[in-house]
């Protein structure tokens, strides 16, 4: 074995040659200044589809951007071949930051969130009035969700001609929710689209709703010129839908007002565990004042609570409470209840 004593010549200190013949690894990241902008429209197994400019470009995620994932709806920086031409492969650099976000849990015991929809100003509900029947716990988590994630919601009511709306109207009344309802006929003429589509044009518009009761048809029905390869039935014997949509997609509307439809998995749950009770309250504006004599974290569903010497003294509407803690005890309640 060779020593080196004190007064060794460098020419003499043997160094390791780099066999990949590759530069030097560095912590320092390129900022990429002159990345293009695009918009995630579909995600799917790591190759993410945007859209930059009028073209359609696959990418995949840079490695400097660690486990942040892109979304369906995200605002992203690209660089590499953006021409969009087949077997050609960009690279998502930037991810912008979120205005709003829908997330869920796979159940209420399931501490990994996932992010459904980016940026969207908008969370149509969809729930059919019969075949399958409504699932208000449903759609109470859902609500929760649009008011945590900063979305307004939409109630959306379908097969209006097996049930009347009247009893899931009354139930959402104090919420002061838009909805609308259509009928099968409706669907099939596309009196149904021109009604929905009044409360979409010029905003980003998340669609979400359990598997059967005609989320996909509806925005088929929206956006004919893309529609999805597949719709699906309701099992005679369950009463449920089989899932006819495997991944969020993002699609164009054809107005003049622009805007678009987000076309998301049928659910069978949607699990509330990252969502903090407390910004619950910031979706009822004429009940925040009350909350002034609140106890430290209150939860505004307990005795102590001082909504309700509020409520009772006049300021607000009863029924309003009522629903505030409706969707407050949603995470303790099954969907099915």
């Amino acid at each position: 074995m060779r020593r080196y004593g004190k007064h060794t010549d460098e020419d003499d200190i043997r160094t390791r040659p780099n066999r990949k013949g590759n530069r030097p690894r560095t912590h320092i990241r390129p900022k990429h200044e002159d990345a293009a902008g695009g918009l995630v429209l579909t995600v799917d197994r790591g190759r993410l589809t945007c859209l930059v400019e009028d073209r359609v470009v696959m990418a995949m995620k840079a490695r400097e951007l660690g486990r942040k994932a892109a979304v369906v709806g995200d605002r992203v920086a690209l660089v590499g071949d953006l021409s969009g031409k087949k077997d050609t492969l960009a690279r998502i650099v930037r991810i912008e930051e979120r205005t709003s976000v829908l997330r869920r849990t796979a159940d209420d015991d399931d501490p990994y969130e996932r992010v459904v929809v980016a940026n969207a100003d908008q969370l149509a509900i969809v729930t059919a009035l019969a075949d399958p029947e409504p699932r208000p716990r449903l759609i109470d988590r859902c609500l929760v969700a649009a008011f945590d994630g900063g979305l307004t919601p939409l109630l959306v009511m379908t097969k209006a001609d097996l049930a009347p709306p009247d009893e899931l109207l009354e139930l959402y009344g104090a919420l002061d929710i838009p909805y609308v309802v259509t009928s099968r006929e409706q669907l099939e003429n596309g009196a149904a689209a021109d009604l929905v589509r009044e409360h979409l044009d010029g905003r980003i518009t998340a669609f979400v709703g359990h598997s059967g009761v005609g989320k996909t048809t509806l925005v088929n029905t929206l956006v004919p010129e893309d529609r999805r390869r597949v719709t699906g039935h309701v099992n005679a014997v369950t009463g449920r839908g089989r899932h006819t949509t495997t991944s969020a997609l993002a699609l164009p509307l054809s107005s003049a007002e622009g805007g678009w439809v987000v076309d998301t998995p049928g659910v069978r749950s949607f699990g509330l565990a990252h969502i903090d009770p407390s910004r619950v309250i910031n979706a009822f504006p004429d009940l925040v004042p009350g909350t002034e004599g609140c106890p430290r974290a209150c939860s505004h569903d307990e005795p102590d609570c001082a909504l309700d010497a509020w409520v009772a003294e006049g300021h607000a509407d009863p029924a309003r409470l009522y629903s505030l803690r409706r969707l407050l005890s949603t995470r303790e309640r099954k969907e099915g209840d």
